[in-house]
Formats: C-alpha cells, sequence, structure tokens
C-alpha cells in the first residue's frame, strides 16, 4: 500500500506503537504524522516509511486544525 498525503495510517514501531495517524506530507522516506491530541498540527511527528502500516483509507479534504484531525481520525476508524 502506498503511502500518501491524506493516508490513514498506524504506527509500527516506537512510544506510539498501535496508534493511528493522519499523514499531513511525505518526504523522501518520511512522512510528517499527526493526530490532534499528542501530536499536534504545529508539530508533526517526522516517521520513517517504515515504521508505518498504511490502511486503505485516504482522506482528501483538508484538515486545517487539531479538532478536524481528531474527527478526521475517529470517522476513519469507525469506517
Amino acid at each position: 500500500m502506498n503511502i500518501q498525503k491524506g493516508s490513514l495510517v498506524r504506527a509500527k514501531s516506537g512510544r506510539d506503537k498501535g496508534k493511528f495517524f493522519l499523514v499531513l506530507s511525505v518526504e523522501g522516506h518520511f512522512a510528517f504524522i499527526a493526530d490532534g491530541k499528542t501530536r499536534k498540527l504545529e508539530k508533526p511527528k517526522k516517521k520513517n516509511l517504515l515504521h508505518l502500516a498504511a490502511t486503505t483509507v485516504v482522506y482528501t479534504g483538508s484538515a486545517e486544525t487539531n479538532p478536524q484531525i481528531k474527527r478526521i481520525l475517529s470517522d476513519l476508524k469507525n469506517d
């Protein structure tokens, strides 16, 4: 599965293992991810693509605030 901007991903390693995140951008072998709660939009986590598991869900809208990211993640995880 290809990881791109807007993808819903699950962390495979690190202290955030098992948590779901929204990909804000992809640069080379790294993705910048946020969940709106522990990892805010203002300071996203830089994570190696090898440490992320892609899901089949991709969000196509814009995520501009932390509450929007939290709502997107809760809606996408329930689908």
